[in-house]
């Protein structure tokens, strides 16, 4: 994580999403039986957490990558769909790729998840999948959730890796004999802690989803905004 002092912080892995990159982001998903699979799933969860936030008419899919929930969020006729994303590739990649149909309802606009160009309370709903996890520091987590906060007027939907389970137990295993290495971008937290952080933004937690219980480390919080403390 590259910052300074007042600065957003800058993911180290962002820079890599070129073109190239972003191509290959674009066809991952679709690339074999298992992630085909996977990606069912993914917008089996993000269907039912969409349900529970009350079927929003405004939502902020953050990082949006390629669009690979663009179908998904279209579902709804009547919502505004807007999508940002850190790399402009990634942006450009999903509008040129994705059906012309699904493309016409996305509004686009390239920023840093931490710091939104837009005004208080700007969607009802922010969608952000497979972004939190990156973020080792709790200064950094706090800092993109109160952004959150101000962005959204009534909740997120936001998936993370969380621990206490088989996946989560085969990676600490891995992360021991990894133990020299100096760089790490991918974080498991306990759900305590996490939810502990979502209140401290101001948010109270609504229901959640794990991708496959007690095996998998993805979940899916459905958060709902409430007034922060003074």
């Amino acid at each position: 994580m590259e910052k300074k002092d007042g600065e957003a912080p800058v993911l180290e892995f962002s820079a890599k999403y070129d073109k190239s990159h972003a191509r290959e982001y674009f066809e991952k998903h679709n690339s074999g039986i298992v992630r085909k699979i996977s990606n069912l799933r993914d917008h089996q969860v993000g269907r039912k957490a969409l349900v529970l936030a009350g079927n929003p008419l405004s939502v902020l899919d953050l990082p949006c990558g390629t669009g690979r929930f663009w179908d998904l969020l279209a579902e709804e006729p009547r919502r505004k769909i807007y999508a940002s994303d850190y790399s402009q590739d990634m942006l450009n990649t999903g509008l040129e790729f994705r059906p012309p149909e699904i493309v016409s309802r996305i509004e686009p606009f390239r920023a840093s998840a931490f710091e939104l160009p837009v005004e208080d309370n700007f969607v009802e709903t922010i969608f952000c999948i497979r972004l939190i996890h990156h973020m080792g520091a709790k200064e950094d987590r706090l800092r993109l959730l109160q952004e959150f906060h101000r962005v959204c007027s009534k909740s997120v939907i936001i998936s993370l890796w969380v621990d206490g389970n088989i996946k989560g137990w085969k990676r600490k295993r891995l992360e021991k004999r990894r133990e020299g290495r100096s760089y790490q971008n991918r974080f498991a937290f306990s759900a305590e802690r996490i939810e502990e952080e979502f209140k401290e933004a101001g948010f109270c937690i609504t229901g959640k989803f794990d991708f496959i219980p007690w095996y998998s480390m993805w979940r899916t919080y459905v958060l709902e905004k409430c007034p922060l403390k003074p």
